[in-house]
């Protein structure tokens, strides 16, 4: 196991009606908030109104800024900003799932901010400073509601980039299962393939002794084999929702990251895909990861994804190590069919017009090259996404 430090300083109140006590965690930075917030569906399922109703009770003065959409876009940052400073903003609100989240995060940075909030985007050590972030969650996926990260888009470079900055974690976030009620199937499913996208990414690295960091992401995959069908099948069963809920918190809080070194390969792939074809992100892992644990699955890799296929899947060491490991991995992909999500690009419009380009932005972003858990190579990116086709 690696040396590391852990830091995860974000409050959280979970469970039922805990929007409530959120107020109490904002009333001492002020009474001025900026509340961001995605398309109409707060709205039809009465999230808005109710948190608006918490926002006055509790004396806040309230700037809104809406249309946050999946893979937020820097555009949207910017108008945040302005906004934020023209109406005093103490603090950002940020109600949704982890595209309102991460569009906060980064308006709160760069309301303090003398430059473009793109700079800070792509050079996050000129972070020096933010306005205090809180969230009201209503999509469990991305687990931005507990951690110094946000994802933006840039449509004019055809650019996803990731931010990291210890500014950035939310003081408080309110992860309440029943606001998760109304989701969309295809919503829940594609949150369920990030989370455990997120897990996947610790999980396959070079990192050998890490048994306690291993053992947390097993369990969060099973919770999301377990749960993710029962969400789907019965949307309102609480526990399943609540499951869910914390399990997408505790994939990306840092914990299962702890003392394990390495980048992230699928992220990087996928963030090609948000970036050139605005593909929501869940839906773009659920497409490249079974696709990769293929291209991968070697006789160096192949103990760690027999672990996988018995700890996580159930599967019985009673075959030989290949014929197991391709077990864990077709019963991934067939979980992800079984949620209705797409298993080719094909399905999302998508042919191969851009493979290239998109794997040459891939490598270098996440250094595939050096640090990945199996290096690859721009060519190697490209075989992964045209396997995918």
């Amino acid at each position: 196991m690696e040396n590391f430090d852990f830091y995860a300083p974000t409050k959280m109140l979970f469970g039922r009606g805990k929007a409530a006590g959120l107020m109490k965690e904002m009333k001492p930075f002020g009474t001025k908030v900026l509340m961001v917030y995605g398309g109409g569906s707060i709205k039809k399922n009465g999230i808005y109104e109710a948190v608006k109703a918490l926002l006055s009770e509790n004396g806040f003065e309230v700037r809104e800024l809406s249309g946050v959409t999946p893979n937020p876009r820097i555009e949207k940052v910017r108008e945040g900003v302005q906004a934020a400073r023209e109406s005093g903003a103490q603090m950002v609100l940020a109600v949704g799932g982890g595209s309102c989240a991460d569009c906060g995060k980064v308006i709160a940075a760069g309301t303090l901010y003398d430059g473009d909030p793109w700079e800070i985007v792509k050079q996050p050590e000129r972070i020096k400073a933010a306005l205090p972030v809180f969230v009201i969650l209503t999509m469990s996926a991305t687990g931005s509601e507990m951690n110094p990260t946000a994802v933006i888009t840039n449509p004019e470079t055809r650019e996803k980039q990731g931010v990291h900055s210890s500014f950035l974690y939310p003081r408080a976030s309110s992860l309440d299962p029943t606001y998760l009620y109304t989701l969309p199937a295809i919503q829940t499913a594609s949150g369920v393939a990030d989370i455990m996208s997120h897990v996947f990414e610790e999980y396959f690295k070079r990192t050998e002794d890490a048994y306690v960091q291993d053992k947390f992401c097993e369990g969060l995959l099973k919770t999301c084999i377990k749960w993710g069908p029962v969400a789907l099948t019965e949307p309102e069963d609480y526990s399943a929702r609540a499951n869910l809920m914390w399990a997408a918190t505790m994939a990306l809080n840092g914990l299962c990251a702890c003392g394990k070194a390495g980048k992230w390969s699928c992220h990087a792939m996928a963030h090609q895909l948000g970036a050139y074809y605005d593909v929501t992100h869940g839906t773009a892992l659920a497409i490249l990861t079974p696709a990769w644990m293929r291209y991968i699955l070697s006789e160096d890799t192949a103990g760690k994804f027999v672990d996988y296929a018995v700890n996580v899947w159930g599967f019985p060491r009673d075959q030989d190590t290949f014929t197991l490991a391709s077990m864990g991995i077709d019963a991934t992909e067939q979980f992800f069919i079984d949620c209705g999500l797409p298993t080719h690009l094909s399905e999302l419009g998508i042919g191969d017009r851009d493979l290239e380009a998109m794997a040459e932005a891939a490598v270098p972003y996440a250094h595939l090259d050096t640090m990945a858990y199996v290096p690859l190579q721009v060519q190697d990116v490209v075989n992964i996404y045209r396997s995918c086709l």
